[in-house]
This record gives structure tokens, C-alpha cells and sequence, in this order.
């Protein structure tokens, strides 16, 4: 199944695994809709709506940049409407715009708890919300959020329990959507990442630049979303994916293929339940 013609809404698209997304998409000739802050260059991080958009259309795409803020439910509604007046319809959300802050609680302040609850939880309910009634008239619904499976362990709360409540809630909208929606045949899922990814969030809130050699790059979730999209939506729906467990399951077979620097022992992400055991051949410090 190929994504030509389809129309994805993709949050936080302007770079990173949103971008990576979009980009494998227009190989297969999608329409994108790019919907970030972004619309002109960050002094640290790369990218704009507008340099994105190029790059959609090189690889073979449609783009439309919009400049969304999705805490701000008048900007996310006119982004819709506007995504379904260019290409007359939706058939994929992704809700990848999020915010990161790994401080414990007497470490992080109410304006960045607030962001992050707002940017993650709220902005991935409001997004889907304003998506789902054209999602409801598409042949192939998904509804997709970059967050983690629903793993309760109490180490992956004690260090950062703000963020963690975060991303869950985007978890939780997921899981409760793909029940509500069932019916409809609308996929809502979770997919994450089993090691670290390339991406300013590992650089600017983690490791710094030299950690970027001991992850994975972003088109390893780019391959993943883009087997989920062409699965049909009625037969795989309310999961909480991990890169290459779903990739393996699928068929791929070469993982070297996605690291920064193939060979480096690869960073493990956060939230990856103790039970998810790694595809043959790859190895997490």
C-alpha cells in the first residue's frame, strides 16, 4: 500500500521525526501539512516550516506550511480547515509536537509544568479532535501519537514525574480514542522509539552533541509510522509500538542501516518496558 494522494496533518513537523516522517511519506507522493511554531530560524535548532516544505516537495510531496501553535485550539481549527480547503480531505494525524523537561518535581516550575502538560496531553487531544470528524469521511484513518507504551514502573516517574505524566496523557488519548473510535475505523496508536534519535531534543535536553553518535536516526520512526499508515486501520489499532519490534514484525531485517555511527553500543530511551526484548542482532547499553 503506498500513501500517494493521502493527506497526512503532521504536528511539530519543521524537524527531527516529524520532518522524517513527512519526508518518507512524499516518497510515495502524500500531501503534508506542516504544522509547527517555526516559521522563522531558531538560533540553535534547525529548520522552519518553510525550509521543510522545500524538502517535502523535492522528495515528491505536496506541502503546506502553516504556522500552528497547538496549546491555542483557534490556531489548530484554522490549521484543519485550511489543510482540508488545499487537499479536500485528512487521512493521517500525527501528534508529534512536544515538550521536554527532565527535572524532578522541586526542580521544574509551574510555567514549564504547564507547558509541558498543555503542549503534550492537550495539544495531542485538541489536534486529534479537530482531525477526527474528516478522519471519519477518509478510506484508511490513523491517528498516530510519538509516545510510550503505558508502563507503570515507578523508575520511570521518580526522576521526572512531570514529563512523564505528559507523554502518558498522550499515551492515554490514545488508548482511549482507538476504543471510541473503533467503530468508525479509526487507528489510534502509540509508537516510540526503543533507543535514542538524533534530534535536538537528545542534544539541547540530554546529551549534548556527542551523544548523538550512540542513537538511532530519525528515519527508523520515519519507516515504522509509515508501516503502520499503510496497514489497514480497522486491523491494527490501541498499540503502543516500538520501532523495530514493529519494523521486525514487518519484515526488516537490516537495523545497522538506521544508527548515527553503526557499531556504537546504542543509548536505550526512556519508557521502554523491561520486557520488550530488542530484534535479533541489535544491542542496547
Amino acid at each position: 500500500m503506498s500513501l500517494q494522494g493521502k493527506t497526512l496533518f503532521i504536528t511539530g513537523a519543521s524537524r527531527g521525526i516529524g520532518l522524517a516522517i513527512g519526508l518518507r511519506a512524499a516518497r510515495d507522493g502524500a500531501n503534508v501539512v506542516i504544522a509547527a511554531k517555526t516559521a522563522e530560524a531558531h538560533k540553535h535548532l534547525p529548520g522552519t516550516i518553510y525550509s521543510a516544505a522545500s524538502e517535502i516537495e523535492a522528495a515528491g510531496g505536496q506541502a503546506l506550511p502553516l504556522t500552528v501553535d497547538v496549546r491555542d485550539e483557534a490556531s489548530v481549527m484554522a490549521a484543519v480547515e485550511a489543510a482540508v480547503a488545499r487537499f479536500g480531505g485528512i487521512d493521517i494525524c500525527v501528534n508529534n509536537a512536544s515538550a521536554i523537561q527532565l527535572t524532578g518535581t522541586l526542580a521544574t516550575d509551574m510555567k514549564r509544568y504547564d507547558l509541558m502538560h498543555q503542549v503534550n496531553a492537550r495539544g495531542t487531544f485538541l489536534v486529534s479532535r479537530a482531525c477526527i470528524p474528516h478522519l471519519k469521511k477518509a478510506a484508511n484513518p490513523h491517528i498516530l501519537a510519538l509516545s510510550p507504551p503505558l508502563d507503570l514502573s515507578p523508575h520511570w516517574f521518580g526522576p521526572h514525574v512531570a514529563y512523564t505524566m505528559a507523554k502518558y496523557g498522550m499515551s492515554l488519548a490514545m488508548l482511549g480514542m482507538a476504543e471510541e473510535f473503533r467503530e468508525d475505523g479509526i487507528a489510534c496508536n502509540g509508537l516510540w522509539p526503543r533507543t535514542g534519535i538524533a534530534t535536538a531534543a537528545i542534544e539541547f535536553a540530554l546529551t549534548g552533541k556527542e551523544g548523538l553518535a550512540y542513537c538511532r536516526t530519525p528515519e527508523i520512526m520515519a519507516d515504522a509510522a509509515h508501516a503502520i499508515f499503510t496497514s489497514p486501520s480497522r486491523e491494527l489499532t490501541g498499540r503502543f509500538l516500538i520501532d523495530d519490534s514493529f519494523l521486525y514484525e514487518r519484515g526488516e531485517r537490516d537495523f545497522d542501516k538506521y544508527s548515527v555511527e553503526p557499531g556504537k553500543t546504542l543509548m536505550p530511551d526512556f519508557f521502554v518496558p523491561a520486557d520488550s526484548v530488542p530484534p535479533p542482532g541489535v544491542t542496547v547499553g
